[in-house]
């Protein structure tokens, strides 16, 4: 977890009634608040995917410049409407 003298970005998710229910359920359960019960998931899916290994340069290697197949994925209408945010 970042320490406080590190630079936070804010992450936010919208969820249904039914899924922050089940979320605190589990978190209680772990004796966690939702956010460290959430973001343990997170990095538990980020080891699998061994993303946590990448040094930041190979992450930012990850454009469509460099990557055809991403360019593949990212050039069509449904992602266009991203391109406009």
């Amino acid at each position: 977890m970042p320490t406080t003298r590190q630079q936070r970005e804010r992450l936010s998710i919208d969820v249904s009634r039914e899924q922050r229910r089940r979320l605190r359920i589990a978190a209680a359960k772990r004796d966690q608040s939702i956010r460290d019960y959430v973001w343990d998931a997170v990095e538990t899916r980020l080891r699998q995917d061994g993303v946590n290994e990448l040094p930041a340069v190979d992450l930012l290697a990850l454009t469509e410049d460099a990557d055809p197949v991403l360019a593949e994925l990212w050039d069509n209408p449904k992602d266009a409407a991203y391109d406009e945010l």
